[in-house]
Order: structure tokens, then C-alpha cells, then sequence
């Protein structure tokens, strides 16, 4: 069925009869421009032999308008790799963040910055300053990080890898001032590497800097080259000190639990001493009192055998024997205490002269005897 018929009108007809509205001829005449600009004609009829014209410039302009549309398109293509997020920016302002992959973005409009997120970046950090007791100290830093916040990154800080050293001077030279010259040399080197970790992302989070601080390597801590043979000097007193220090507490161990036992020692023979003192006084008490009621039954017994007792005491400790010479007044004197004494240091000198006193006075005591 034709368009004409009165039954089926044309679609493409203007309904209120304006003119030549449609479609068909916006296209012939851009065209018709088209073919100009490359040499052909610019109009052409609906015969067959002045069609052709027209129909060569229609299928030229279509040609330039894919290979536009092909151009726009290729243009818009972008690759994002494995490692990286695509941050779209439309007219400059956040638009989207793209995954891995081909993207689009729209050409002329949209600019899209590549972030490296999974790569693990170093930067070395080398300077001097001061402990807590106020000495001066070299610290070799090395930081450790990632652009994990892509947006951040870009947006928040102006200078995001000049803000991460700003940062890690700060942070280092305050756990560094917080902190003894001895500790930061020795077993404080750990401490001072997580506590200046710590330090760091805590100001890169509140500045909003889009990067993560895996770890931070204390690599060397020391002091200045300048000084070094006066802190050498000071090391070596330090450990002398230290040394003297540990023979000190070694001979206070060793005096003190001697003086210790020698005080116990001495408490337990007082008071042994206590013991045996107030023992004896109550043992002579006891025999005293004994010895009274034995007198008060048979005084001149007691008062006898009490004299004997005392005399035999008397004599016992005395070195000199006196021999009562049998119904006569002379004694003879043995000097028993010589011979002892003589008999200690030799005991084969003391036996020959030590028989002559004693057979003389026994042949002069016999002597004595016969003449009377």
C-alpha cells in the first residue's frame, strides 16, 4: 500500500502541512554540503542520471560521519592495569573510580588519572637530632607505603609524597626526643621503629593523604663521626662503671650473708649463754639448798666433807705437787709444770732429765725416812 493513499498517510509528513519538514531532506542536504566540500555537486535530481551525484556525495558524507563516530569512540578507549584504579575526573571535578580493565570515558570531558595501588614504594630518611638527655644522634629511616585511596590521594593534599617526609621528620624526631641516647643504640631500636610507625599514619590519616604506612626499618642509629672518640670514651666509662657495679653487688653478696650468720651466730650463743647461766645459778640454788638441809641434820659432816670438796677444787687447777715428808717438816717440790712444758716441745729431752729430780727425791725422801 502506497504512502500517498489517502487511507495510509506518510509518516514522514509534516501533519500540519508546514513545508518540507522531514527528515529525508535534512539528510540530501547535508549531503549535498558534504559532496561540495569534496568536489561534487550540490544538488542533484531524482533521475537516474542525476541521482548519481547525489548519491556518491550521500555515501561519502556517511563514510566521514562513522569514521567521526569511530574516532570519537577510539578516543574515549583507555586501559586501566591490574595494579592500578582509574580516577575519572569530569570537567575536572571527581566523577568515578574505575576497576582493571578497557574503559571509556567520554573524549574532550573526561581526563582519567592512573594510581598505582598495589605497589609498595620506599623512602629513605637520613638526619640528625637530639635525645632526651640532650645528645645528638644520625638516624637512617627507611618508610614503607601504598596508595591505597586513590580519591584522597589526589584530592586532600596538594603534595602527597612531600606531606609523607614532612611527616616522617616530625614523627622520628619526636619519639627520638622521648627517648635516651643508650636506649635508641641498644635494645630500643624496635620501640623507636613501631612507635614512629604509628606516629606517621596517624597524622597521614588525619591530614587525609590516601596512604598507608606498611613498615618503617631502622636502619641505623648512631652518632655523629665527629664525636665518636669521646662517646667511645664515655661507652668505656659506662661499662667500667657497670663492671664496678656488679663486683660491688658480688662482694655485698658475699659479706652480707657472712655478717648475717656471724649476727645469728652470735644471738644463739648469747642466748645459749642466757640458757647455761641461769641454768647453773639455779642448779647451785638447788644444791645450796640441798647442801643446807644435809647440814642442818649433821654439821660437822657436811662442814668437813664441804672442806675436802673446796680443797680438792683448790688443788686440782694448780701446777706445783708438794710431798709431805713422814714425821718431818720438809717438802719436796716437783716442777711437774717445767717438765709438761718441756715434754710439749720435746718429748725425747724430757724424759732423761725429767727422771733425775724425781729419783733424787725419792732416794732423799727414803733417806730422810731411815735416819729417823
Amino acid at each position: 500500500m502506497s504512502w500517498n493513499n489517502d487511507d495510509n498517510r506518510n509518516p514522514w509528513q509534516n501533519d500540519r502541512n508546514q513545508g518540507p519538514g522531514d527528515l529525508d531532506a535534512m539528510v540530501r542536504d547535508l549531503q549535498s554540503k558534504l559532496a561540495g566540500l569534496f568536489g561534487g555537486r550540490g544538488r542533484g535530481g531524482r533521475g537516474n542520471g542525476a541521482g548519481r551525484p547525489g548519491n556518491g556525495g550521500r555515501g561519502i558524507g556517511t563514510t566521514v560521519i562513522a569514521l567521526v563516530l569511530a574516532a570519537f569512540v577510539l578516543r574515549g578507549l583507555y586501559m586501566v592495569d591490574d595494579a592500578e584504579r582509574g580516577v575519572v575526573l569530569r570537567f575536572g571535578e571527581f566523577h568515578a573510580i574505575t576497576l582493571p580493565g578497557l574503559r571509556w570515558r567520554i573524549p574532550l570531558v573526561d581526563r582519567v588519572e592512573r594510581i598505582n595501588t598495589n605497589a609498595t614504594e620506599r623512602y629513605n630518611y637520613r638526619g640528625s637530632m637530639l635525645t632526651e638527655d640532650e645528645n645528638i644522634v644520625v638516624v637512617d629511616l627507611v618508610v614503607q607505603y601504598r596508595r591505597t585511596d586513590p580519591e584522597a590521594y589526589l584530592f586532600n593534599v596538594r603534595e602527597p609524597i612531600d606531606t609523607l617526609e614532612d611527616v616522617t621528620s616530625s614523627a622520628i624526631r619526636e619519639v627520638i626526643g622521648k627517648n635516651l641516647l643508650d636506649f635508641i643504640l641498644t635494645e630500643g631500636r624496635a620501640e623507636v621503629a613501631v612507635e614512629t610507625q604509628s606516629l606517621i599514619q596517624a597524622t597521614l590519616d588525619a591530614y587525609g593523604t590516601g596512604i598507608t604506612v606498611y613498615e618503617v626499618n631502622l636502619q641505623d642509629a648512631n652518632f655523629p663521626a665527629d664525636v665518636e672518640a669521646s662517646v667511645q670514651d664515655a661507652i668505656r666509662a659506662r661499662e667500667d662503671r657497670e663492671r664496678m657495679g656488679l663486683e660491688a653487688e658480688a662482694y655485698a653478696n658475699d659479706i652480707l650473708p657472712r655478717a648475717r650468720g656471724s649476727a645469728a651466730r652470735e644471738l644463739q650463743n648469747a642466748e645459749a649463754y642466757r640458757a647455761r647461766v641461769i641454768a647453773d645459778a639455779e642448779g647451785e640454788a638447788d644444791r645450796f639448798v640441798q647442801i643446807l638441809l644435809e647440814y642442818e641434820k649433821a654439821p660437822g659432816v657436811t662442814r668437813q666433807r664441804m672442806y675436802l670438796e673446796t680443797l680438792e677444787q683448790v688443788l686440782a687447777n694448780s701446777t706445783k705437787v708438794l710431798l709431805d715428808a713422814e714425821g718431818g717438816n720438809n717438802l719436796l717440790y716437783l716442777p711437774l709444770d717445767r717438765l709438761v712444758e718441756r715434754r710439749t716441745d720435746s718429748p725425747q729431752d724430757v724424759l732423761a732429765p725429767a727422771s733425775a729430780p724425781l729419783t733424787g727425791g725419792l732416794n732423799s725422801s727414803a733417806r730422810l725416812r731411815e735416819s729417823r
